[in-house]
């Protein structure tokens, strides 16, 4: 079952002269699937990630989401999908150093506004299936670059997402935390979630089900 379509997704910046980006981009990913987009600096990808993690809105096109169209949704309901249908790692991790694993997580809840009670086991959970339950009250910029790219991924599982987006979450790492990062993703993909990488990193394009290429803002398989 598919939880992800891009539909003829467009995207023209209105500058002078306009630039488009996307050019008509059809996209799927199904429960369970790991799919890579891979493309050259300037072909698109972060336009791309940004549209189908709802933080943009295409020019033209339809995206639709477990099922829910996007298009004519209000910002206060994009971001109630987005808070509990998405999943986002980023290659820079993106924690806040000065406090603890825990505290990150629980101020992940705190903005999904998670009540109190329900946050200890949410929290508990997650730390042991990325490995960090020994951890918990490290401060963050204590961790290794491993350590905090698991704690990035534990927060984006936190609320059980849909799909799972990550923007080069290897590209900082060596091969054993590429490796458990990678396992990881299996994981989430074995519980039904879409898993979908933008990367440059050959290791990924090996490990997905299926790589798609985004080429001048069209993509290829």
């Amino acid at each position: 079952m598919s939880v992800l379509e891009l539909t003829d997704i467009c995207k023209t910046y209105m500058v002078k002269p306009p630039v488009e980006v996307l050019k008509g981009v059809n996209l799927n990913a199904a429960e369970g699937e790991r799919v890579a987009i891979v493309g050259h600096s300037g072909a698109g990808k972060s336009t791309l990630l940004n549209i189908i993690g709802l933080l943009d809105v295409p020019s033209s096109g339809s995206l639709t989401l477990a099922g829910e169209a996007i298009e004519g949704l209000s910002g206060r309901a994009r971001d109630r999908l987005r808070a509990n249908m998405l999943g986002f790692v980023f290659q820079d991790y993106h924690v806040l150093g000065h406090r603890t694993v825990i505290e990150n997580l629980e101020l992940k809840l705190a903005i999904n506004s998670i009540p109190l009670k329900e946050r200890k086991d949410m929290v508990d959970r997650v730390l042991g299936q990325v490995g960090l339950d020994h951890r918990g009250e490290s401060l963050t910029r204590l961790l290794s670059g491993g350590e905090k790219q698991r704690l990035a991924i534990g927060r984006a599982m936190l609320t059980d997402p849909r799909v799972l987006l990550a923007d080069e979450p290897t590209g900082n790492l060596d091969e054993q935390n590429a490796g458990t990062v990678l396992n990881l993703f299996d994981e989430q993909a074995a519980r039904g979630v879409a898993v979908v990488v933008i990367t440059h990193d050959e290791r990924i394009s090996n490990w997905a089900d299926r790589v798609l290429h985004l080429i001048d803002g069209r993509i290829s398989q």
